[in-house]
């Protein structure tokens, strides 16, 4: 493992990385399961019946989840998201929150502690989430029509159920609630303005990504991707647009909203408008490999750390040392690169 710089006192932040950017957000995927099979993350051709996942046994506790996101509290982290996978898939995941919602940072504060979900178990799950200190959701929904939606959770799943979810999470509090729409050109962009005015009057906060290269079984081509700039030009054609200022540093979309005030919308635009320089994210695989990047070609093993029975200070070094040694910048790079050069982590696998 690589280690600090120099010596960290006791409840100061981890050094920044080698671009300046310091570590504020924690993604901590929790499964490697899902039950859709979303073409542009787990393609069935690719995750089919026989796929084998991780056992049991080789995915992190939730002790073990709740000593890094300690660990990463004390060096600067803020916020913690969980993903999967479907995290909701995860038994027990309420016993995760609950320890999550116990951490405090240096200053006594209590961590901001979200989930993105495709929303399957929602409705079922909403109030014990909430209860367990969860406080808020993301919901991936990428089409209100039945059939585009059907064929991108490639599983027959019904958009009324996940709509329900939806609901469940608003009635429990759990917000505010973002709801994510992949853009695939071909597959779902003609539901982009009809997805921005059914949502333009709800609750909801609308984000738009465009199709990334996450991994290498989703087929990526930059010819499928529907740019930020068209997705707000085909909007603002019929529901006009103006810009808002972002709200924190490192925040990964770019905030819209309606000229009438009727709300506002994001669109997170990796592809074509690069935001590395702003990046203050690290993730966790569900087996406890520390990625510094969505598009990482290799992690750093916290779990074998973990049960070598490492040290707070040393599990604190390791962490430290990672982020101080961090230089990615693969979205800025990605135009100059040879596509299929390089191996990248599964967004399954990584979280999102």
């Amino acid at each position: 493992m690589p280690a600090l710089r120099r010596p960290r006192a006791p409840g100061a932040p981890f050094d920044a990385d080698r671009r300046g950017r310091s570590l504020r957000d924690l993604r901590i995927s929790v499964t490697d399961r899902c039950n859709f099979r979303c073409v542009y993350c787990m393609p069935k051709e690719i995750f089919g019946r026989d796929y084998a996942f991780l056992e049991r046994e080789e995915l992190l506790t939730f002790e073990e989840i709740t000593r890094i996101a300690q660990a990463a509290a004390r060096g600067g982290v803020r916020k913690i998201r969980l993903t999967g996978g479907e995290p909701l898939l995860r038994r027990g995941i309420e016993e995760l929150i609950a320890m999550l919602a116990e951490i405090r940072t240096p200053e006594g504060a209590p961590l901001d502690i979200a989930l993105t979900t495709n929303g399957s178990a929602l409705a079922v799950k909403a109030d014990a989430l909430k209860a367990a200190g969860l406080d808020r959701v993301t919901v991936s929904i990428d089409s209100l029509d039945e059939r585009t939606f059907q064929a991108m959770n490639d599983v027959k799943f019904p958009l009324a159920r996940v709509l329900d979810g939806l609901e469940a999470a608003h009635q429990a509090g759990l917000g505010p609630i973002k709801v994510n729409m992949v853009v695939k050109k071909g597959l779902n962009d003609k539901d982009v303005v009809p997805m921005a005015r059914y949502f333009a009057t709800t609750p909801y906060v609308l984000r738009f990504i465009e199709y990334m290269d996450v991994g290498s079984t989703n087929g990526w081509r930059l010819d499928d991707v529907v740019s930020a700039d068209e997705i707000i030009s085909r909007i603002s054609a019929e529901m006009p647009l103006e810009p808002l200022e972002s709200t924190a540093t490192g925040e990964t979309a770019s905030r819209w909203r309606y000229s009438d005030g009727s709300g506002e919308i994001g669109v997170i635009a990796s592809v074509t408008q690069a935001f590395c320089s702003t990046c203050t994210r690290a993730r966790i695989s569900t087996e406890g490999q520390l990625f510094t990047c969505l598009f990482a070609d290799a992690g750093y093993d916290l779990r074998a750390l973990l049960r070598s029975g490492c040290t707070d200070a040393e599990l604190d070094g390791a962490l430290g040392g990672i982020w101080a040694n961090r230089a990615d910048n693969y979205s800025e790079r990605r135009a100059s690169l040879t596509p299929g050069s390089r191996r990248k982590i599964e967004m399954s696998y990584i979280g999102g």
